[in-house]
């Protein structure tokens, strides 16, 4: 599933009607349709429905809705909230067909007028604003927008809440907000930002006829989901050794924070790699040995508890993670930089890592083997020198600005993880819960990065399906009986057999 910007929209939709021969008004009566279908299941005949109709393509899709219900005979109210000039085109001929099957629209009521609809109305249909919105809202729209929200109703929106952005780096808006949005075609950037997302509700995408290799002629942008992690995972080969699935590195540990390394190890054998050795201080091993037998232990100088600066062969592993758990010993830093430098295989960078990468990002455009950093908001706005303010207005932008600039992949963690390709390719995880607001969470997702990049998988593939599989354990642990408040780190770790085997039965 792909996912667009505004303008990448309306390119798919120009390219399908001009160069595929769809016409506008094909697609239009599709997505009504469709949208229509899937309301049919959420309400009953006996329910008061008002459609709320604006300009441009969501009203024409409001119009379509409207003769669609009302051919089965629902009690339904259309209600045209701008002047009749302002419908144009597709929409205006929709218009008259609905009126032609002998429905009737009110148009521009008062305010009491519109307050006596929504009085006696269970259900709100928005059809009033699309993805072209920008700026404030006008009169009489922010009034129709700020009755709907006050309402006692249900409410779907078409496509998007009107009022929303579309895109990405927008604060200031009024919006529906909706209880479930039917999107068409694919998601807008807002599904997934934090301060927009909630709008939407609950959302599904209704198909209209939009081919996927034109869509993917227009966007960059992938939703990772369930039938992505299927399609792409790659199945064990019964004749493989333990080689063949990974000798992974894992640089980290302290004195102070012995369980992170041990999660990450742990998580990474799980997750399938081959080998583990965890490089750490020696007061680390027992942790590691008492929790994670599997894994190889090999022990590192440290100064007061810290890890510093170590002789270390790299050669001998497929990947390597480092700084988990490691602290911010300056010491420490130093040997960060250099296994930055030497490391000639994947290296994951990740936690106090990204601390101390800081202040040697130059490095990374040095290197000539893929680098993955795995940044909460607050490390990605520090490597940056950005606010985490900007950096959750606008995650695809500054995720792709620091990918392109530096050569590496990032994972940018959060309800919606967005995974960025060094070329700027970009694809948001499907699963996760607030269960994994939790320390130890990116060390376990570190593992599991460490294991899966190890395997015969394309690199972005790799990790994309590494944070599915993350929070699919997350959520799958809260389905047997955890809750938001209880799910630990460790919990997420075994529920990763689990998580794999909803990908397949024959991994």
């Amino acid at each position: 599933m792909f996912i667009v910007t505004a303008k990448e929209m309306y390119d798919i939709d120009r390219y399908t009607m001009d160069t595929i021969g769809l016409e506008g008004k094909i697609l239009m009566e599709n997505a009504g349709r469709a949208i229509a279908e899937k309301i049919k299941q959420l309400i009953r005949k006996d329910e008061c429905i008002t459609i709320f109709i604006g300009p441009g393509n969501n009203g024409g899709d409001g119009f379509v809705i409207a003769r669609t219900l009302l051919e089965e005979n629902y009690d339904l109210r259309a209600v045209q909230v701008v002047p009749d000039e302002k419908i144009t085109g597709d929409a205006f001929y929709h218009k008259q067909v609905l009126i032609r099957c002998g429905g009737t629209v009110i148009t521009t009521p008062s305010k009491t007028e519109l307050n006596n609809i929504i009085r006696n109305t269970d259900i709100i249909i928005d059809a009033v604003l699309g993805i072209g919105t920008k700026g404030p809202l006008r009169q009489p729209i922010k009034d129709v927008v700020q009755l709907i929200n006050d309402s006692n109703a249900v409410i779907f929106s078409v496509d998007i809440p009107s009022g929303l952005p579309a895109d990405e780096g927008l604060s200031e808006f009024t919006a529906v907000k909706a209880d479930q949005t039917f999107v068409v075609g694919a998601p807008k950037v807002s599904a997934f930002l934090p301060h927009t997302a909630p709008y939407y509700g609950k959302w599904q995408v209704v198909s209209i006829g939009f081919l996927p290799r034109v869509m993917e002629k227009f966007t960059r942008r992938k939703h990772w989901n369930k039938n992505a992690a299927m399609e792409t995972l790659p199945n064990r080969d019964p004749y493989a050794h333990k080689g063949h699935h990974g000798r992974g590195l894992i640089i980290g540990g302290s004195l102070m924070m012995p369980g992170a390394i041990t999660m990450t190890a742990k998580a990474a054998l799980r997750a399938g790699a081959g080998l583990i050795t965890a490089a750490t201080v020696p007061s680390a091993f027992s942790a590691i040995q008492a929790h994670c037998p599997e894994a190889m232990c090999f022990p590192l100088e440290e100064k007061e508890g810290w890890i510093i600066p170590s002789k270390l062969q790299l050669d001998a592993f497929n990947a390597i993670a480092i700084g988990i758990g490691m602290g911010r010993f300056e010491e420490s830093g130093k040997f960060v930089a250099q296994i930055v430098e030497q490391a000639k295989c994947p290296l994951i960078i990740d936690a106090d890592g990204l601390h101390h990468l800081t202040s040697h990002l130059n490095l990374l455009k040095e290197r000539s083997f893929p680098t993955v950093i795995t940044p909460h908001p607050k490390e990605m706005a520090r490597l940056l020198d950005v606010s985490v303010k900007d950096v959750l207005l606008k995650p695809f932008y500054f995720s792709a600005a620091f990918a392109e600039k530096y050569g590496v992949y990032v994972v940018l963690k959060g309800k919606h993880t967005v995974i960025t390709s060094p070329e700027s390719i970009q694809a948001v995880n499907d699963t996760g819960n607030q269960g994994l607001a939790k320390g130890g969470s990116g060390d376990v997702l570190t593992g599991i990065i460490l294991a899966m990049v190890m395997q015969k998988q394309p690199l972005f593939t790799a990790i994309c399906n590494a944070c599915f599989i993350h929070g699919k354990a997350a959520d799958l642990q809260i389905d047997k009986g955890h809750t938001y408040y209880d799910l630990l780190a460790t919990d997420v770790i075994e529920g990763i057999p689990d998580a794999y085997r909803t990908i397949s039965n024959s991994l």
